[in-house]
């Protein structure tokens, strides 16, 4: 594991890596006591090269620094954090497996560790990474989820915090996402305001696919206005999808009536979710106010959640990818090389092992 800690009086110490064990924690902790505490969810992949990849780190790192802010936890060198992530993946390598079902999750967390029961700005602080194999999140890439949606629990707020992945967001779902179980659903379809705007999943952003009220075929989610997650996998999507140009892509606010409405007159092709854990994960069945909405399941062979992943997992597999597939996604703000070459090392990155990294690719 990781371990950087930081005071107010010293700053940065020195990273270290160590075998994997507890922390020690003052019982007047603040991210005990207040949640001052933050996380980001990331996945290191084995190519048919052997050669392992991150999927565009960067915009784990920038999302992870926005957090922090929220949480007023101290600001870091993304770069430079990231390049003690691939020296720990690098130790740890032998655990990123060969199957193309599984991969190498990378928690990185950042704790406020002040030892005063005073609600405050944190002066000292601790940044950790714990790494962990992984396989599907969900039973199979090709099953579809179902969702329960349900508006007497609220996710996030304009104003709050629900774009920052705050480890408080998530415990306070708990209890709904235990209700979820117990109707039979997998995870919670977050509803905001008396309209029950569509926001997110449990742990996924979410996509409709189908013909809009207008005769469009369009690629719809709900847009980043500070109650959902700003997803690096729907960034990716909505990249890949507007590269293409073969439908009308769209950031726009999506109600519980736009679904139904959009079922009764068959106009919905698929619905799915997007995220690091799930990468790309088809929506069957929507639980809503006693009703279950049956969502249409298109053959897997020429269904547009299986083409994103395809794509997606194409990108995290590049020699067995099209080259092209990265190229689309090389204008986004990742500042990062997807194969580090000889000749095309970052600055702050030597790199002297069979480790790279992805997204964007050097054009």
């Amino acid at each position: 594991m990781l371990l950087i800690e930081w005071s107010s009086e010293g700053g940065w110490e020195k990273p270290r890596i160590q075998p994997f064990g507890n922390l020690s924690l003052h019982p007047a902790c603040s991210a005990l006591h207040y949640a001052v505490q933050l996380f980001e969810g990331m996945k290191a992949y084995r190519g048919q090269d052997d050669r392992v990849r991150l999927f565009r780190p960067m915009l784990n790192m920038e999302r992870m620094l926005k957090s922090a802010h929220r949480a007023c936890l101290p600001s870091f060198d993304g770069a430079e954090f990231l390049e003690c992530i691939r020296k720990l993946v690098e130790l740890d390598q032998d655990w990123v497996s060969r199957s193309d079902s599984a991969s190498l999750y990378i928690r990185p967390t950042f704790l406020g560790t002040e030892s005063s029961l005073g609600v405050k700005k944190a002066s000292r602080a601790l940044l950790f990474v714990i790494l962990s194999p992984v396989g599907s999140y969900f039973s199979t890439a090709s099953n579809s989820v179902s969702l329960w949606a349900d508006s007497k629990y609220i996710r996030a707020w304009k104003g709050g915090t629900g774009d920052c992945k705050l480890g408080a967001n998530y415990g306070a779902c708990i209890l709904a996402q235990d209700e979820a179980v117990g109707f039979g659903c997998q995870q919670v379809l977050w509803l905001y305001g008396d309209d029950h705007q569509i926001t997110e999943v449990g742990t996924m952003n979410l996509f409709l696919y189908w013909i809009n009220q207008d005769g469009e075929e369009e690629l719809a989610t709900p847009p980043l206005d500070g109650i959902i997650l700003p997803g690096i996998t729907r960034q990716s999507i909505l990249e890949l999808a507007r590269k293409w140009g073969e439908f009308k892509v769209s950031e726009r606010y999506l109600t519980m009536a736009d679904l139904r409405v959009a079922l009764e007159e068959e106009r919905l092709k698929e619905m799915f979710g997007s995220g690091t854990a799930c990468v790309v994960s088809r929506v069957g069945r929507v639980l809503y106010q006693g009703q279950s909405l049956q969502i249409p399941c298109v053959a897997e062979s020429n269904s547009l959640t299986s083409r994103l992943l395809k794509e997606l997992t194409d990108i995290q597999d590049v020699p067995n990818g099209r080259i092209g597939h990265a190229r689309c996604l090389c204008n986004g703000s990742d500042g990062f090389s997807l194969l580090f070459s000889a000749s095309k090392r970052p600055a702050f990155s030597p790199i002297d092992s069979s480790l790279v990294f992805m997204l964007v690719y050097p054009l």
